[in-house]
């Protein structure tokens, strides 16, 4: 009969438990592997269209001798602005508007909009500003891929570090990317957008900057005399061209005061995707609010890095991610054999440490009753496994 020794308790087989262990766990962190999110493709043709966009955009500003600040746009994407001009309606974050030119929130966009339940040629209701024009040509680049029909409005203001220079402003980027063909749809109207959505704050020469971009885009100029009418008129403008009960989602691009009716309710209103508007005493009836009371799927694209930090993409990133980086596109998964020969072999050695201890006991119990432990030598007694 062959006998073998066993330590129960002992630094001996502990250390070699933890070995296992660590061997099994090592085994399972390398046995992991790539796997590709849902709508992988969409969202990869989105990316690659944003970043086709936003180079569109540098290469007519750099045509144009626009100077690029690379302290402040380090990534010198020509989508930063300046941090005051006379069409500044705010003060913004410029770490978030940094974190906006990355590509790849197109991506993020189509996973909003297939949550939505969103599909192709679905008419969908969008309101935009000038403050991201990243997240502005990413929110194009997803409606383009999944071939949606989309109505948007836009308030032309925008606040710092956006699309604020008074020459250049996002309606017309729109007409810059349309006349390249790679987009098809751009804004039927605009507001100047600021307080109250007329502009109030700005100088009498910035609105008079704004009101020409308008006309020289050949939009539909917003310019009621209170927030209310100025609501009222975009709902309208979205009923004309899609019934409500039609419009499978509502995306809005920003703070502009109209969409969120007070910049209460932009905080109250989360991130992201909502499904079903959320219990409040909202202060204003925004276009936000009154779609989500149609019971319209809302994407709320106001507060970026949060949003992207969710679905794995970095904050101001430097150098710009390539398009189809990030966990939106490909995550890691463990794989099930790996883990299931290491846990196997894990169980085993626990299996035999735990019939060798309870051996040990009978055979003391029976054949060697006087064996002790000699706690004077710092001796353990072992354990004895007959195989």
């Amino acid at each position: 009969m062959l006998m073998i020794k066993i330590k129960a308790k002992s630094n001996l087989v502990l250390g070699i438990l933890s070995l296992l262990s660590l061997l099994s766990f090592l085994a399972v962190e390398q046995g992991k592997s790539d796997y590709k999110q849902k709508w992988y493709y969409e969202k990869l043709s989105a990316a690659k269209l944003s970043k086709l966009a936003a180079d569109c955009i540098k290469n007519k500003r750099l045509k144009n001798s626009i100077f690029v600040d690379e302290i402040n746009d380090p990534n010198q994407t020509a989508l930063i602005g300046q941090e005051y001009s006379p069409i500044t309606t705010d003060h913004g974050s410029i770490e978030s508007k940094l974190s906006s030119t990355n590509p790849n929130i197109a991506a993020v966009i189509v996973q909003l909009l297939k949550d939505a339940g969103v599909k192709n040629h679905d008419p969908v209701a969008i309101a935009m500003t000038g403050s991201f024009p990243g997240i502005n040509i990413a929110t194009f680049a997803a409606v383009e891929t999944l071939k949606l029909n989309p109505t948007i409005i836009t308030s032309v203001g925008s606040s710092s570090w956006g699309a604020n220079d008074p020459y250049f402003t996002w309606l017309d980027m729109e007409n810059v990317l349309i006349q390249a063909h790679l987009f098809h749809h751009h804004s039927i109207a605009a507001s100047i957008g600021g307080s109250a959505d007329i502009g109030r704050g700005l100088s009498p020469e910035g609105r008079i900057f704004i009101r020409n971009a308008i006309n020289r885009n050949h939009v539909e100029f917003i310019n009621e005399e209170h927030l209310d009418k100025s609501i009222a008129r975009r709902m309208q403008i979205y009923e004309a061209n899609h019934s409500l009960q039609s419009i499978k989602a509502f995306i809005n691009v920003g703070g502009g005061i109209a969409s969120l009716g007070n910049p209460v309710n932009g905080k109250l209103f989360p991130a992201g995707l909502t499904l079903f508007i959320p219990q409040g005493n909202f202060p204003t009836d925004g276009v936000i609010i009154q779609m989500g009371k149609h019971n319209i799927p809302v994407i709320h694209l106001l507060n970026i890095n949060t949003l992207i930090e969710k679905y794995g993409l970095p904050i101001d990133p430097v150098p710009l991610p390539q398009p189809g980086i990030g966990a939106i596109f490909v995550k890691k998964r463990y794989s099930l054999l790996v883990t299931s020969i290491g846990t196997f072999f894990l169980i085993i050695a626990i299996i035999v440490v735990y019939i060798g201890g309870r051996y040990y006991y009978r055979l003391g119990n029976k054949e060697i009753p006087n064996q002790n432990t000699d706690t004077t030598n710092g001796n353990e007694s072992e354990n004895i496994l007959v195989l």
